[in-house]
């Protein structure tokens, strides 16, 4: 199966469920999953792992990357269902979604509760909530919601909660590209109002600040540009834990 065809099926696979949530949910789910560039990123260039099973998704909306794990597992299990130019992720991912919204919560339920192993989705605020012993940890345009020193507070539990070896995916928008960075706030204002929530005030943190700051918490990074196709100023960061033996 070439790459473009997999990605087809494996978009397919994913947003299907969504279905059962409602036209908004499933129609949300397409339109993100086919047209971010970071979910075929991150499948493309090895960053999950088959070793990272247990996955806390911060600020995980309706719970589309639970349904993407959840998807690639049941394609690799199958004959010929994974290109081999792509790397493996977890046959069998456990997945934690945190999300402040209620309303996003009941569409990931009403929509991936069903999924096997059972994904587990928390109605809470990400400056207080457990953080469970993980692998992998995915925060993807969330952080901004909160104050600087709530970004560095929340950074410091991910790292407790992460086990040796683990990873941070953390996308940022990079404030030094200010017209790009503009644009996406302007889109992320805009999103919210539509899924029906209120818009509250953004702080944003220029890439060398975020860098300095992962490195600060005991965190090896490399940053990655992840707005290809949009006009964002928006930026993968890789960070993994440092060996302290």
């Amino acid at each position: 199966m070439t790459p473009d065809a997999a990605w087809r099926r494996l978009h397919e696979r994913a947003t299907a469920p969504y279905k059962k949530g409602g036209q908004f949910a499933w129609h949300f789910a397409r339109g993100k999953l086919g047209r971010d560039p970071v979910f075929r990123g991150l499948v493309e260039r090895g960053l999950i792992g088959p070793d990272r099973a247990r996955v806390v998704d911060i600020g995980c909306g309706q719970g589309l990357f639970a349904s993407l794990l959840a998807s690639m597992s049941a394609m690799q299990a199958q004959p010929a269902g994974w290109p081999a130019s792509w790397p493996a992720t977890p046959a069998v991912p456990r997945y934690t979604g945190i999300e402040l919204m209620p309303k996003d919560v009941a569409r990931a339920e009403a929509s991936v509760g069903h999924l096997r192993p059972a994904p587990r989705f928390v109605c809470g605020d990400m400056r207080s909530a457990a953080l469970p012993a993980c692998d992998l940890v995915v925060i993807l345009d969330v952080l901004h919601y909160v104050d600087l020193d709530a970004q560095e507070a929340v950074l410091r539990r991910v790292r407790h909660a992460l086990q040796p070896g683990g990873r941070l995916l953390l996308r940022i928008g990079d404030a030094a590209s200010r017209r790009g960075f503009a644009i996406s706030q302007w889109v992320d204002r805009t999103v919210t109002r539509i899924r029906g929530h209120r818009v509250s005030p953004t702080w944003g943190r220029p890439l060398a600040d975020w860098m300095a700051l992962l490195a600060r918490l005991g965190f090896s990074v490399q940053s990655m540009p992840m707005s290809e196709g949009t006009p964002f100023a928006n930026v993968l960061l890789v960070a993994d834990l440092k060996d302290s033996s």
